[in-house]
């Protein structure tokens, strides 16, 4: 048996034609997902990248294991606590990471016998490049029974896809640079701007127009959905394809400019927290099967467990394999079989990076409840009718509050219920160091004279590059 889970960062669920997409971002992915499951409302409890994949590997959201926070020196996940590849190898997987998230806690690299860190000496990394270590690995373990985790960036900023994949997604004749566009002035003039400047902006040159921005995702998305397919053919050639479970998630989306947040996955909006999940594994799984219901991101353990312990592969020892104590995922194979329509009739949400957020998601209406809006201008409580809004712009915190207030209601309730008594690491955080990405910025800040509060309420882009070319 072998396991191939693959991360596809910041990727954006309805950008996707499997999804509903109407671009060509996505022929291969497409093929999969007919080929396979799909899971139409598939959440990130946990947002962003570092809290995200902890989950994954854990089963549990950021509430139980503690890792609430991205970036943040306060965050730990003990040696003690049960994590997916440490639980293979010891059934007797080969197990292996192309993934360099290692570079942001130590705990990624647990439980892999072969580690292969796929960081170079530029911080973004190229999908041909995980392709090129991962398929030798493959090759060299195709008798083998493996799991092997392949973490691909392409969709992530900075957005710099091959030329020859833009022309598919940003109209011919259309001059992204052309100084009557002023498409570009929010984000240009955003309190976020110090931090996106280099690998955001510098990177890309100076646009206008923020329709060439959201060209540029589209065609990184193709880009990867090519490297995808070169993975998927090299299994074919290997003949192990059909022996394979392969797992494809997207740890968190992407705000294209939506809610005043620009190329990044902030904000608790469907835009970042609804996910692709997408799991094929021939003549096991119903080739086109959909999932309707709700699901989300820590179901990926306990499905893969027991996908083990219903194929009890030679050599493995499934026994060890039994799903570990408080788990906040569920199996999705029982939606998969059509047994149920999803594994969550309610997910919560969480984010604390740019901003402090907890959010509750059913079927038809989102809530937020912000504690800390960072660079951003919230309101303490959101409240969306999605079947009426699904964009998510009219907020009726307001002239509903009764609604709201049951929402927020819950929402404590299961915050209450989670910890346990223990102490909120959203709490802690905020008391003890605030926001990772805000601190960041104040560091830029004052690096160019600037003080975080009177930039806040004047974020001029002409005002920070004049005092951070005084500063150079």
């Amino acid at each position: 048996m072998k396991i191939v889970m693959v991360s596809l960062d910041t990727l954006r669920a309805s950008r996707l034609g499997c999804y509903g997409y109407g671009k060509p971002t996505s022929p291969h992915l497409d093929r999969i997902a007919s080929e396979g499951a799909l899971f139409e409302k598939a959440f990130a409890a946990d947002i962003p990248t570092e809290v995200a994949h902890t989950g994954i590997f854990t089963g549990k959201v950021g509430l139980t294991t503690g890792v609430v926070s991205h970036g943040s020196e306060l965050a730990h996940l003990p040696k003690s606590a049960e994590w997916m590849p440490s639980l293979l190898r010891a059934a007797g997987f080969a197990t292996a990471a192309v993934d360099n998230l290692y570079q942001l806690k130590e705990w990624f690299a647990r439980g892999y016998r072969y580690y292969i860190n796929s960081v170079g000496g530029n911080r973004w990394i190229d999908g041909r490049t995980v392709n090129d270590l991962a398929l030798p690995w493959i090759e060299q373990h195709r008798d083998e029974s493996f799991f092997l985790f392949l973490h691909y960036w392409d969709a992530h900023t900075p957005y710099l896809p091959p030329e020859s994949y833009v022309p598919d997604f940003y109209e011919a004749g259309r001059d992204p640079y052309d100084p009557r566009n002023r498409s570009m002035e929010g984000a240009y003039n955003h309190a976020a701007y110090p931090f996106f400047k280099h690998h955001h902006y510098d990177l890309v040159g100076p646009v206008t127009d923020s329709a060439y921005y959201d060209a540029l995702y589209d065609a990184e998305i193709r880009y990867l959905d090519d490297r995808l397919k070169e993975l998927d053919d090299g299994l074919e050639r290997l003949g192990i394809r059909d022996d394979t479970l392969l797992v494809l998630f997207g740890d968190h989306g992407e705000s294209l400019t939506e809610h005043d947040i620009y190329w990044d996955h902030c904000g608790l909006y469907d835009q970042t927290v609804h996910v692709p999940v997408i799991v094929r594994w021939p003549g096991r799984i119903e080739a086109g099967r959909r999932v309707r219901g709700l699901v989300q991101q820590v179901d990926l353990l306990p499905t893969i467990l027991e996908a083990v312990r219903r194929e009890a592969p030679q050599g493995i020892d499934a026994s060890k394999l039994a799903d570990p104590a408080g788990l906040d995922g569920r199996s999705l194979w029982p939606a998969i079989g059509g047994e149920t329509e999803g594994t969550h009739e309610t997910v919560y949400l969480s984010e604390c990076a740019w901003q402090a957020a907890r959010g509750v998601r059913t079927d038809r209406y989102k809530f937020i409840r912000t504690y800390d809006s960072g660079p951003f201008r919230r309101p303490p409580r959101e409240l969306y009718d999605l079947a009426a809004d699904p964009e998510e712009t009219v907020n009726l915190a307001e002239s509903d509050p009764e609604r709201a207030d049951r929402f927020e209601r819950d929402l404590n309730e299961w915050v209450r219920r989670t910890l346990g008594g223990r102490e909120d690491p959203m709490e802690r955080q905020l008391s003890q160091a605030g926001l990772p990405f805000r601190r960041r910025i104040e560091q830029i800040l004052r690096g160019a004279g600037l003080d975080w509060e009177e930039w806040r309420r004047d974020p001029r882009r002409e005002r920070f590059d004049r005092a951070a070319s005084r500063g150079n």
